[in-house]
């Protein structure tokens, strides 16, 4: 197995300039770097990344924490961290927090003990303990899909990026209002998440933007998850008057409600338009087809890595905050027919 002293011999160099172009340490001419690249591709020659830590004080790992894995959305997320960090030349570790405050914080604490460079969350509800942790270390951060802005964080700059979460629901009440419906429901997320909040000020904006009165009783909480937007719909289709249309706000609510529909012999769109936040791979093969709020989950993928990859190499440069555009893909579970156009940018 070749090593770096066979490398430096082969191009007749030091073996501290082939440290050098291997860590990107010093600068090398040019014709030196490529007589040391040549080198490593004739001998086959692969670097020990222990060694390189040590040299480096990185490891060239990040720390991704990520609830509920196997949700299309995140996983979707997932594939963007990746393939921006393999392009980078970083490899991944993976933890799921389950979306539990508690152990969050645990699995934020294993992964920093594996010495990642910087770490890629998607908080929980309650992230003051991993906020805490993340300071007090020093750890460079970037949270992704949920932000955190009002939660205390004295001394900790990170980053953060993620889809517009407020004008596309507006949009598709305003939508749905214009299709005539009065009673618009929502199945929203789990209770202190930014996207919760967010998605139901857009609703609330929605309403008020097409002149419809704000009814309490017509938003009820999915918690995010598919049984629980199944509880919910079963109750908003028992109320006395129940709505006429319904917004779900994400995919896997989606699914729930979708549950409690066919149970109750409920027509889409027929007796109940539908329409819901996050497109997912299969929404196109539901009949009818679901008109659905597109994030553009890999973009938030990549753009967290370049984030998180900006802070390392820059780390007193300013917070920032990253928000991509969604798109509305408009299809017949709102009731529309299929002639209209399919998508359009929602910002």
């Amino acid at each position: 197995m070749a090593t770096m002293a066979d490398v430096a011999r082969h191009a007749g160099v030091s073996v501290a300039t082939v440290s050098h172009v291997l860590n990107d340490t010093r600068p090398v001419l040019p014709h030196t770097r490529q007589a040391v690249l040549d080198a490593i591709e004739t001998l086959g020659y692969t670097p020990n990344g222990l060694a390189r830590s040590l040299v480096t004080a990185r490891t060239r790992s990040i720390g991704l924490a990520v609830s509920a894995i196997s949700n299309p959305y995140f996983t979707e997320i997932l594939q963007g961290v990746e393939a921006s960090a393999l392009e980078h030349g970083y490899s991944l570790l993976i933890a799921d927090p389950h979306d539990d405050p508690v152990h969050e914080r645990k699995v934020v604490q294993l992964l920093h003990e594996r010495r990642v460079d910087g770490m890629i969350v998607a908080p929980s509800a309650d992230p003051r303990d991993l906020i805490g942790y993340l300071g007090r270390h020093g750890v460079p951060t970037v949270f992704l899909d949920r932000l955190v802005d009002d939660v205390p964080a004295p001394g900790f700059t990170f980053d953060q990026v993620s889809a517009e979460n407020t004008e596309p629901v507006t949009h598709l009440v305003t939508h749905l209002a214009e299709l005539g419906h009065r009673r618009i429901g929502l199945v929203a997320g789990l209770a202190g998440l930014s996207t919760t909040s967010e998605r139901i000020t857009g609703y609330r904006l929605g309403l008020a933007c097409a002149g419809l009165a704000y009814e309490e009783r017509l938003v009820i909480p999915g918690n995010s998850e598919a049984e629980g937007a199944e509880r919910a719909t079963e109750s908003l289709l028992s109320l006395p008057a129940p709505p006429t249309a319904l917004i779900t706000a994400n995919n896997a609510m989606t699914i729930g409600a979708l549950r409690a529909v066919r149970a109750r012999g409920v027509s889409v769109p027929g007796d109940l338009a539908l329409c819901c936040f996050d497109d997912f791979s299969w929404a196109d093969l539901f009949s009818p087809r679901l008109t659905a709020i597109s994030q553009p989950s890999k973009e938030i993928g990549a753009q967290a890595v370049r984030l998180l990859l900006e802070r390392l190499d820059s780390p007193g440069r300013p917070t920032r905050t990253v928000r991509l555009p969604s798109a509305f893909v408009h299809r017949t579970s709102c009731g529309c027919p299929e002639s209209h156009p399919e998508k359009g940018s929602v910002s």
